[in-house]
């Protein structure tokens, strides 16, 4: 690791707060919300994943609702991307494309607009957290599904705890997935 890149890990990790015992007793959250307070943070985080999508050749970028909408929608305008949003199921009008995937207590379901997605397309997923990879997983299937490529994922923070990597690994079939943090 370079010493800015780890200027900037060190950065945005002083800007995430612990919150014990949220939302339920035992659970230890990391709060994100001082890094997106923190001009220079905010700005550090978004350049970062604004050069990763260039560096993998993106020319779209998905959030993952919905912190990964705050995350995703400054990095597609610093990198001169298109951005689509990745809904929960019900929440876009229109035709739609709808995955669902397994939680570790049920399922759910994630739509995307589709016509915003088209062969050709190279699409940077980018979300705050991946942590079980089910909604990574799921918008995965549903980029390919578009006929779209999978030009990576990246996140701000993986819970290394959970076994969200190695869930997703497969489908992202040599894709790059990248953590600026691993707690």
């Amino acid at each position: 690791m370079t010493a800015e890149a780890q200027g900037t890990t060190e950065l945005l990790l002083s800007r995430i707060r612990d919150v014990p015992d949220y939302p339920k007793p035992g659970v230890l959250f990391k709060d994100i919300t001082p890094l997106l307070a923190d001009p220079e943070a905010f700005t550090a985080l978004t350049d970062t994943l604004a050069g990763l999508c260039v560096a993998h050749g993106a020319t779209k970028v998905v959030g993952l609702e919905a912190r990964g909408f705050i995350l995703a929608a400054p990095v597609a305008v610093r990198a001169s991307l298109g951005f689509i949003p990745v809904r929960k199921a019900g929440k876009l009008p229109g035709a739609t494309l709808r995955q669902a995937y397994e939680l570790e207590y049920g399922s759910a379901e994630i739509e995307v607009h589709a016509e915003d997605l088209a062969a050709g397309d190279r699409v940077m997923v980018i979300d705050d957290v991946l942590a079980t990879g089910g909604t990574a997983e799921a918008s995965i299937e549903l980029i390919r599904r578009a006929g779209a490529e999978v030009a990576g994922v990246a996140v701000l923070m993986e819970l290394g705890f959970l076994p969200g990597r190695a869930r997703i690994e497969p489908a992202l079939a040599g894709a790059p997935l990248t953590a600026l943090i691993t707690v």
